[in-house]
């Protein structure tokens, strides 16, 4: 034959028409007539034509074998048994040729049921025996006996091969008469049913089946299902519920069965057939729940009624509830991962999302409160995270995930709090839900701007709780908060930031300190100010303050930022922690502040001029001892910008401008500075200045060049007066 010449694509074509020309023919009523004489001799030279192809392929033999058989199996699946039949018979007849003519380089491997350990190529290997064995298997619950005998002989060729395969391998060379010994019978016994016949053969070939085969036979089972005979859905059944419970699957195969499940439950009426489904998404939720809840969510991002059916079978047992929501608590946090796909397979955002929806529905069931009660906080702090990660979807992603249903479902966003509200609900908190409402809350999380607003008002709800909840919250946050993550870290913040208002989590609240130094370290815009908001609240409860000592370092980094707003509550901050200090602390504390705090005079907020100023005369105060000879130099270098100041736009910073003069004064015991001070006699205090120390004018022109840019027209003049 020259049908060896031609490409593969071209060559599968052909025996695709040929195969359709011949088996789609008429039945021959007369058997003995001139025209099933000539049909008989078209399917004998079909054959020989299908083994040619095989034997010329060479060492590729096992490939061109796979492919024709990849071509004959859909015509088992036709209506007509007399099509079923003429393709079993093409089957039976190809088995029948490869154990009598060597395949060349075929590995027997594929004959072991365990994994060997070697590598062969692909090209050496039967992949599709499970395939074959699957369908050959249901071919023999057939009605017409043509077909199921067929299929039957088919089936012992191929037990056959495998046998020749096996004795290749001395430690597996089984007995010549081992057929024998499992009472093979081509024909169908007539004490055995069709299906018990059909499982019998099929279980005999399950010992030889490599996990993978197996794997590959269950989404064809699956299939058949939908099957008009009653035989052949028993059948299909059987072969799930035996191929589901062992095979060890590799990666794809547990994604492939749930979407075949997925795809054919709305065309599966059958009790037996249903039940046996059911058995399976349990059996498969055990042993790989992350594959099997994960497969579901891209089958069905928005949760179809067939996706809430699936759902509800494997909720319908207690442990595996448990698995099933905590499979979908982790695709919940899964938002970090930031992957922008199109594609629902690859892309955890919109996995992320279809959680959120999928959660929600299963929160209207009540039967399920017990086990969502057992992971609240968790499931909680998600779907926050959720909402927050939900505000920043690009419009590509949003259509992506509601193209389809856009007429009849919520916005993403709306649906992520829908499902906080019903969770606070179901667990009993409802004044929560409506004290939040009655604060816009709920409104406030729907918008960027408002987010962090809303997120604060439902944490301050939040704290209202019993103690053991509040303190399952604070310390999941600290935990999700010692791995620095962008996607939820603000949220989790705010959130932790609000719940310092609670008098009784002081045995917590070491975790929290043990984080706050990452946190005003952070890049995060509006993070390091947001830290210290919480420092500052803990520093006015006298049961906290004391704790927050060991951040003084890390707080008094941060007046040496750009960032005015963090400043304006590190002061504060400082200010409160120097009256918790004792001994010889509040000196040199003191003292290592002036240096830092003099930059801050002329700052761009008022807020953070004021309060450094004051700081400044605050710290004059405690420099004792040793100390205070060192500090008298930071004094004479704070008086300049001090004096600048008293011409301050703002009059609470040139009031502290001319209180800090007054303390300088005293600190230098220089009466005269203190008295001019006190009245705001700039122009005296200048000239005061001067005719102190003449050394010090090129230190003063210095300091005075600064201000001749400053925004303030008033700082401006001064210090083109005083140079």
């Amino acid at each position: 034959s020259r049908a060896g010449l031609l490409l593969q694509e071209k060559r599968s074509s052909l025996l695709h028409v040929c195969f359709c020309s011949v088996f789609y023919l008429p039945p021959q009523e007369d058997t003995q007539g001139p025209e099933a004489s000539l049909y008989s001799k078209t399917l004998a030279t079909m054959d020989s034509m299908l083994q040619t192809l095989v034997r010329s392929a060479g060492t590729l033999g096992i490939l061109e074998l796979q492919n024709i058989l990849q071509l004959l199996l859909p015509f088992t699946n036709f209506q007509l048994a007399v099509v079923q039949e003429r393709a079993l018979a093409r089957i039976a007849s190809l088995a029948n040729f490869i154990t009598i003519y060597p395949l060349p380089q075929l590995c027997p491997c594929f004959a072991q049921a365990t994994v060997l350990r070697h590598q062969c190529s692909k090209t050496h290997r039967f992949t599709m025996l499970g395939r074959l064995v699957g369908h050959l298997s249901l071919c023999c619950t057939c009605k017409d006996k043509g077909t199921c005998n067929e299929a039957a002989e088919a089936l012992h060729h191929l037990h056959t091969f495998i046998l020749q395969q096996r004795s290749r391998w001395p430690w597996l060379h089984d007995t010549g008469q081992l057929q024998l010994q499992e009472g093979w019978q081509m024909r169908q016994p007539w004490q055995l049913s069709p299906t018990s016949y059909a499982s019998k053969i099929f279980l005999m070939f399950m010992k030889y089946l490599q996990p993978s085969d197996q794997a590959d036979i269950i989404p064809m089972a699956i299939k058949s299902l939908r099957a008009p005979s009653a035989c052949s859905i028993s059948m299909a059944a059987y072969m799930v519920d035996v191929l589901v419970v062992d095979p060890a699957f590799q990666p794809g195969q547990v994604p492939n069965i749930v979407w075949a499940i997925y795809r054919n439950l709305p065309s599966i009426k059958a009790v037996v057939a249903l039940n046996s489904l059911d058995r399976a998404l349990l059996v498969l939720l055990g042993k790989h729940p992350r594959e099997v809840v994960s497969s579901l969510l891209q089958c069905s991002p928005t949760c179809t009624h067939v996706a809430m059916a699936m759902w509800k079978v494997m909720l319908s047992k207690p442990q595996a509830v448990e698995k099933v929501l905590r499979e979908l608590l982790s695709m919940l946090m899964n938002q970090s991962l930031r992957k922008t796909s199109t594609s629902t397979k690859d892309n955890p955002r919109i996995l992320s999302l279809a959680a959120a929806g999928t959660i929600s529905k299963i929160l209207l069931q009540p039967t399920f409160l017990r086990e969502v009660e057992a992971i609240f906080p968790q499931l909680f702090l998600a779907l926050l995270f959720q909402v927050s990660f939900t505000t920043e979807l690009t419009l590509q992603e949003v259509h992506i995930f509601w193209r389809k249903y856009q007429q009849d479902l919520l916005t993403p966003i709306r649906s992520a709090v829908q499902s906080m509200r019903l969770l606070l609900c179901g667990m009993g908190f409802e004044s929560q839900v409506l004290a939040i409402e009655a604060q816009g809350g709920w409104d406030a999380l729907l918008s960027t701007q408002t987010h962090l607003m809303g997120v604060r008002i439902v944490a301050k709800e939040m704290t209202k709780t019993p103690r053991p909840l509040r303190s399952t919250i604070f310390c999941h946050l600290a935990e999700l908060l010692s791995v620095e993550d962008p996607t939820w870290e603000m949220i989790a913040m705010v959130f932790l930031v609000e719940m310092l208002g609670c008098t009784d989590l002081n045995e917590e609240l070491n975790r929290a300190l043990e984080i706050f130094p990452t946190y005003l370290q952070s890049q995060c815009l509006g993070m390091p100010s947001l830290v210290l908001r919480g420092i500052l609240r803990l520093t006015e409860t006298p049961d906290t303050a004391r704790k927050t000592l060991v951040l003084l370092p890390y707080v008094m980094e941060q007046l040496q930022g750009a960032d005015s707003d963090a400043s304006a509550v590190a002061l504060p901050v400082l200010s409160n922690m120097l009256q918790l200090l004792e001994g010889r602390m509040p000196s040199l504390t003191a003292l290592a502040l002036a240096d830092k705090l003099q930059p801050l005079f002329n700052d761009e907020s008022e807020t953070v001029r004021e309060l450094s100023i004051r700081l400044f005369q605050k710290a004059m105060g405690l420099v004792v001892g040793a100390e205070k000879k060192k500090m008298k130099k930071e004094v004479w270098d704070s008086l300049l910008p001090l004096l600048f100041h008293l011409h301050d736009q703002d009059k609470r910073v040139a009031k502290a401008s001319q209180e800090a003069l007054c303390s300088a004064g005293r600190f230098l015991k220089w009466r005269q500075l203190v008295q001019l001070a006190e009245t705001a006699q700039a122009f005296r205090i200048s000239e005061c200045l001067l005719a102190r120390n003449r050394s010090r004018a090129k230190d003063y022109l210095h300091q005075s060049q600064p201000y001749l840019q400053s925004p303030q027209e008033p700082l401006r003049r001064e210090a083109v007066r005083f140079i």
